[in-house]
């Protein structure tokens, strides 16, 4: 079973929210789960074999949230050496915002240009749509932990 750490970047709660369901089932699926909601640099590397879940909200327009900023800000600046480093990512935003999902996409493409390898396709849930996030993400998690 994998180490798993879930960084969370959220502004009202509802990334963590997230975080925790999904940090639920996984360790329903015997993994070893921790959750980050004010990850620093190091914690990026701290373990090798570790597999990262980011898990954040939009905020402003298509911005990453305060708690999880600096990590951008030191994956594009410093460039860490993330080559096969194993991540997901689970993004909330708002489909009325012209700005959807960007945070989430540009957390990724920061990972990915460093060598990073994103498993499986993001999970977007989108408050718009009215959709339960629960078994939205249940169902992702599931689907994602299979391809670990």
């Amino acid at each position: 079973m994998a180490n798993i750490q879930i960084i969370v970047g959220s502004v009202f709660g509802g990334a963590e929210q997230v975080a925790e369901i999904a940090a639920e089932k996984l360790r329903e699926l015997g993994h070893t789960i921790s959750i980050n909601t004010f990850a620093a640099a190091a914690d990026l590397t701290r373990d090798s074999e570790e597999i990262l879940l980011l898990c954040h909200s939009n905020t402003g327009s298509g911005d990453l949230p305060d708690n999880i900023l600096p990590i951008y800000l030191y994956l594009t600046r410093d460039y860490p050496r993330l080559a096969g480093k194993r991540y997901g990512v689970i993004n909330l935003g708002d489909s009325s915002y012209s700005t959807f999902n960007e945070a989430g996409q540009m957390l990724d493409a920061a990972f990915a240009d460093l060598g990073a390898v994103r498993i499986g396709e993001p999970l977007v849930l989108d408050a718009c749509s009215g959709d339960n996030p629960e078994p939205l993400t249940i169902a992702w998690i599931a689907d994602w932990a299979n391809k670990l």
